[in-house]
């Protein structure tokens, strides 16, 4: 690393945290009841944040953490305000299942809140990481 170049991950280990992260998603969309219905949409909608996040890494691992995380939440916000917009190709990606999964189905507010949670906890944990 030269001098003053700030420490961050490679790209395969962003790729890693962000299949890791699709895996953990994945988990409490097929196995979250005991979440209840409230509790595994937020957790889902907050580890879809935070593969967003590593995402961002393995597109500009250089870039600051800060600014990927902004860069993370406004992906996430994106996607939730065209939530709002329904269109026939559109609808038709949504109706399946990993079209459900990427895109949505319907708009919520509050899914923000578990945007930001994802986001800040990924960010807080690598700059711990990282230091």
């Amino acid at each position: 690393m030269r001098s003053g170049a700030r420490p961050h991950l490679s790209r395969a280990a962003y790729v890693a945290l962000a299949l890791l992260t699709i895996v953990a998603g994945l988990a409490v969309n097929m196995y979250g009841a005991g979440l209840g219905a409230e509790g595994r949409d937020v957790a889902g909608d907050a580890l879809w944040a935070v593969m967003i996040l590593w995402l961002t890494g393995v597109a500009a691992p250089g870039a600051p953490l800060a600014g990927r995380c902004v860069a993370a939440l406004l992906v996430c916000a994106v996607v939730e305000l065209s939530q709002l917009a329904h269109g026939t190709p559109l609808d038709a990606i949504r109706s399946t299942e990993v079209g459900r999964l990427m895109l949505g189905t319907g708009f919520d507010p509050r899914d923000f809140g578990a945007y930001t949670l994802g986001i800040v906890a990924a960010g807080l944990i690598e700059g711990m990481a990282l230091t």
